[in-house]
């Protein structure tokens, strides 16, 4: 019996005989990318499809909200599965007249699945999936990092096959909303009965699919790299110190400023940033011990974009390739595996982990929303968003200070929490009035990014919670 109810009951409708065969057990990049292919082939065309979605727990969808929006108007009708707390109704794709949601019970199995379906009147995609239970990961759980998460599930392009997933799922909703089921019954008959323009080469489509895929290997093969390197400069440290914990963090240290180094355009970020940090925490009334660790968090911030694509430090974002915006929404996780070789720097590499969640709940990599977002990480987000603007990047100018804030300010309640936006402002002001000067390195630092001294900042940041 397989776990996922959907796939149980396509299995039986369609027989073991015509069961797609590329079921399977699949890593959760693997299944992001297979569906970022099929999407993107909606917003290349006209053909005005039918999707029908299910989210897992509400957990995906609005880190792909606005992404959903174009999906819409490029679609005959999409309907979005997923529990009533997700806050789909809130979001403004949610309003469209041609996006239909589902609210899920608690208790339905619907929650635990991932789905995504494609009908269009020339082709037909899909993929189905049900994330394994904590039992089937084995002894070790459910797993800590987003990017070993696994799910079963299958992806194909023959129509029948999706036809059927699609009747399945429209069976479902008829439990919730019947008149939207007849609905979509009419839809389903109309795309098979209406007549068919010439068979859609969908070889682009699979193309993508490779291309997603290889990024997704070439991050993997990045953090093997920043590993290597890791050691390689661990080692370094070794022969000058028997002090493991200081030859760590030096390596870290080093492998941060190697990475301003490198990026002409804003070569002195991570100390900025972690002065910033240092200022807002203050301001906040920080414990002095979660002051240290966000002061460490701000200059080991980007270390994950060790082996990132050139593109991300010599462009501006407007230029960046699918690949590379990846890559760069990427970068805390990455950057908090390297730490994690660190045992003590646990709480920093959480707060790095957490710089791209957003106060709505649509950031990465959890989707956390408002206060559930550590506090240290919303300080660093917004820290980091602000300092990439007042330099350049590319063809893209620096801001000034107050424009810089302006920006930052349109993403109040979206990205960034209101109350930070607010000593940010404060801290700007007294800039402006002469009565500080604007931060650019944290106040705790030697002169030289390396040195003994910080084995103490190692062992001041690595204290029990």
């Amino acid at each position: 019996m397989l776990p996922n109810p959907t796939l149980a009951q396509l299995r039986h409708t369609l027989g073991d005989a015509h069961f797609p065969t590329s079921f399977g057990v699949y890593f959760k990049n693997t299944l992001v990318a297979l569906c970022h292919a099929m999407e993107d082939h909606i917003l290349q065309t006209e053909e005005q499809p039918l999707v029908i979605t299910t989210f897992q727990q509400g957990k995906w969808y609005l880190q792909e909200a606005e992404r959903y929006r174009q999906i819409a108007n490029r679609s005959q009708q999409v309907v979005i599965m997923a529990q009533a707390d997700s806050g789909f109704g809130e979001h403004p794709t949610g309003q469209l007249p041609n996006v239909a949601l589902v609210n899920l019970a608690a208790d339905d199995c619907l929650v635990n699945e991932w789905n995504l379906v494609i009908l269009a009147p020339t082709y037909a995609a899909m993929v189905l999936c049900e994330e394994l239970s904590a039992g089937d990961y084995g002894p070790d759980g459910y797993p800590e990092r987003d990017s070993e998460r696994k799910f079963y599930g299958l992806w194909t392009f023959e129509r029948e096959q999706v036809r059927q997933a699609a009747l399945l799922l429209v069976q479902q909703i008829e439990r919730y909303n019947f008149p939207l089921a007849a609905q979509l019954h009419r839809c389903l008959y109309d795309l098979e009965t209406q007549k068919s323009g010439p068979s859609v080469d969908l070889s682009s489509v699979v193309s993508r699919i490779v291309t997603y895929l290889q990024t997704s290997q070439q991050q993997l093969v990045a953090v093997s790299r920043q590993s290597r390197t890791l050691r390689e400069l661990e080692d370094e440290e070794n022969r000058l110190s028997r002090n493991l914990t200081a030859n760590k963090l030096q390596a870290f240290l080093r492998m941060a400023q190697r990475l301003d180094g490198a990026d002409s355009h804003n070569p002195n970020s991570s100390l900025q940033v972690s002065a910033f940090c240092e200022t807002l925490g203050q301001l906040l009334d920080l414990p002095t011990l979660n002051l240290r660790r966000v002061r460490l968090a701000g200059l080991l911030y980007r270390i994950g974009l060790g082996q990132a694509p050139v593109a991300l430090l010599t462009t501006a974002e407007s230029e960046w390739s699918d690949s590379d915006r990846d890559f760069f929404l990427s970068h805390p996780e990455f950057g908090a595996t390297l730490l994690e070789a660190m045992p003590e720097l646990e709480a920093v590499a959480k707060i790095i982990s957490h710089q791209h969640e957003h106060w709505d709940g649509s950031g990465r990599p959890q989707g956390l929303r408002g206060e559930a977002i550590p506090l240290e990480s919303r300080i660093l987000s917004l820290v980091a968003h602000f300092q990439s603007l007042i330099y350049p990047r590319g063809n893209r100018a620096p801001l000034a200070s107050a424009d810089a804030l302006a920006a930052c300010q349109a993403l109040s309640g979206t990205y960034f929490e209101p109350r930070l936006l607010e000593s940010l402002g404060h801290v700007l002001k007294l800039c402006e009035i002469g009565l500080i000067t604007l931060p650019t390195r944290p106040r705790h630092m030697p002169a030289g990014w390396l040195g003994s001294e910080w084995a103490n900042t190692a062992e001041s940041v690595t204290a029990p919670s």
